[in-house]
C-alpha cells in the first residue's frame, strides 16, 4: 500500500430537464467526469512551444545554448551548492473547456549523470488571475549524487490563494478552477559539462470530478475473457528490505506494480543493473523499481509520475491519466496493454482482498467472462507469496474502490510500437 491521496471533488451532481419537463419531474443523472489529457511528443509538438535555449531533434527536447545558470543545494544532499546550466521550454496554453480543479503532469526523459529536469505548470483562474509556476517534480533517473545527480523530489509547501501541490498533483483553491494551463520543462546540467537531458514527451491530465461517492457499474466493454500474461510479484516478500526507501516492501505497491508491467513488456532491469541487490532477495527488479521511483520529499515510492518516468527510462512510453470507467479500461486490455490502477477501500468494500487501505496500486490484467476484474494485486492477500498475487474482484466493487476514490487514476505503460486504443469519448483522456 502507499499513502493516501486526496481527490478534489468540487462538481456537484447534475440535474437535467428534458424538453417540456416540469421542475418536479427533474431526473438526477450521473454527473459528468471531466478529464482531458494533452501531450507533446514530436518535433512539431515541441516546436509549437517557446524555446529558451533548448533545441528540438529527433522528436525530443535537448540542450541548445545555455540560458543561464542556477546554484542548487540538494535538500537531501550534503548541503553543498552546485552550479547547473539551464534551458527551458514552455508549452502553448491549453484550454480544457471545463475549468480544471486538478492536474497531474507526466514525462519521459533520459538524464545522464550530472543532469536532471524540472516540470512545472501555471494557468489562469476563473477570476482571471495568472498563477505562479508550481513545481510538479524534479526528476533524475539516477542517484549518483557524486556525479551531480540530484535526489529526485516533489516540492512541498507551494500553496497560495490560487492553488497548491499535493505531492504530484496541482489542486486549485477551494471555489476556484483554471480555465487554461501550460507546462514548463527546465533542463539542467552541471556547469562546464556537455551532457544533456533528453525529454521525449511531456504532458498532463487535467480533471474536474464530481463528488459522487458511488458509481453505477459500467457496461461491458468487450474484453471479457481476456487475461494478459503479466508476471506476478508480491510486495509482501520484500518486507524489511532497504527500509531507506519507504520503509521497505510493505509500502512498495506502486513500485511492485510498475516492475510487473515492465517485465511484461520485457523492459525490466538486467542482472547487471540489479547486482547491487542482496542476492538472497527474490525478484530484485522490485527493489530496483522502488529505488528508481523514490521521492525523497514525499518519502515514498508512490509518486505517480515518478513511476511512469522510471518506465520511460526503460524505453517505454508512459503517462498518468484518469479513466471514467472499467468500460474504458477494457479497451486497453483488448489492445494488450495492462494498467496500473490506484484504489482505496475499506476491508468490507472489496470482497476477497482481505485488507483495507487508504491508498493502493495494483495491475489490471484482464476480465473474466462476466466482466469482473482480473488483477495482479501486489498486496497478495497480505500473504508473502507471488502465487497469491493473481486474483479476481467483483466489477462493481472494484469500480467503486477506484473511480470515486482516485478519480479512476491509472499508469499507462506501453512500447511505442503497441498503439493505444482509440479514445471512446470526444473529450480525450489519453
Amino acid at each position: 500500500m502507499t499513502s493516501a491521496r486526496s481527490v478534489t471533488a468540487l462538481l456537484l451532481g447534475v440535474v437535467v430537464l428534458s424538453a417540456g419537463s416540469l421542475p418536479s419531474e427533474a431526473v438526477k443523472v450521473a454527473p459528468a467526469r471531466q478529464i482531458a489529457y494533452r501531450t507533446w511528443t514530436s518535433n512539431a509538438d515541441f516546436l509549437a512551444g517557446q524555446q529558451f535555449g533548448t533545441t528540438v531533434a529527433d522528436g525530443a527536447l535537448t540542450f541548445g545554448t545555455s540560458a543561464g545558470t542556477m546554484s542548487y543545494v540538494d535538500p537531501f544532499g550534503d548541503g553543498t551548492a552546485k552550479s547547473y546550466d539551464q534551458t527551458s521550454w514552455v508549452s502553448p496554453h491549453v484550454s480544457t473547456g471545463f475549468g480544471l480543479t486538478e492536474l497531474v503532469a507526466s514525462w519521459n526523459a533520459t538524464t545522464p549523470p550530472g543532469t536532471w529536469v524540472e516540470v512545472s505548470m501555471a494557468g489562469t483562474t476563473n477570476l482571471g488571475t495568472a498563477t505562479k509556476w508550481y513545481v510538479l517534480g524534479r526528476w533524475s533517473g539516477g542517484d549518483d549524487t557524486a556525479a551531480g545527480d540530484i535526489h529526485r523530489t516533489s516540492v512541498p509547501s507551494q500553496g497560495d490563494a490560487n492553488g497548491s501541490v499535493a505531492v504530484d498533483t496541482f489542486q486549485s483553491a477551494t471555489g476556484q478552477w483554471l480555465d487554461r494551463w501550460q507546462l514548463k520543462v527546465t533542463l539542467y546540467r552541471l556547469s562546464g559539462t556537455t551532457q544533456s537531458p533528453v525529454v521525449r514527451s511531456v504532458g498532463a491530465m487535467a480533471s474536474r470530478l464530481p463528488s459522487d461517492k458511488k458509481v453505477a457499474v459500467s457496461p461491458l466493454g468487450g474484453a471479457e475473457g481476456i487475461v494478459l500474461d503479466v508476471p506476478r510479484y508480491s510486495q509482501e516478500t520484500h518486507i524489511g528490505q532497504y527500509p531507506q526507501w519507504d520503509g521497505g516492501g510493505e509500502a512498495w505497491c506502486s513500485a511492485t506494480s510498475t516492475a510487473m508491467v515492465l517485465d511484461y513488456w520485457g523492459a525490466g532491469p538486467t542482472a547487471a543493473e540489479t547486482a547491487w541487490v542482496d542476492p538472497s532477495y527474490s525478484d530484485p527488479q522490485v527493489d530496483h523499481s522502488a529505488r528508481s521511483v523514490f521521492d525523497y520529499a514525499y518519502d515514498g515510492a508512490g509518486n505517480w509520475p515518478f513511476n511512469t518516468a522510471y518506465a520511460g527510462t526503460r524505453g517505454l512510453d508512459a503517462f498518468v491519466t484518469r479513466l471514467r470507467s472499467l468500460t474504458e479500461a477494457e479497451q486497453f486490455i483488448k489492445a494488450g496493454i495492462p494498467l496500473v490502477a490506484s484504489l482505496s477501500f475499506k476491508k468490507s468494500e472489496l470482497p476477497g482482498a482481505g485488507y483495507g487501505t487508504n491508498g493502493h496500486l495494483m495491475v489490471i490484467v484482464g476480465f473474466d467472462q462476466n466482466g469482473n476484474v482480473v488483477v495482479n494485486d501486489p498486496a497478495s492477500h497480505l500473504i508473502a507469496s507471488n502465487d497469491q498475487v493473481r486474483t479476481t474482484y467483483d466489477r462493481e466493487a472494484f469500480e467503486n474502490a477506484w473511480v470515486p476514490h482516485s478519480g479512476g487514476l491509472v499508469y499507462v505503460i506501453h512500447p511505442e510500437g503497441t498503439p493505444l486504443p482509440a479514445p471512446t469519448d470526444p473529450q480525450h483522456n489519453w
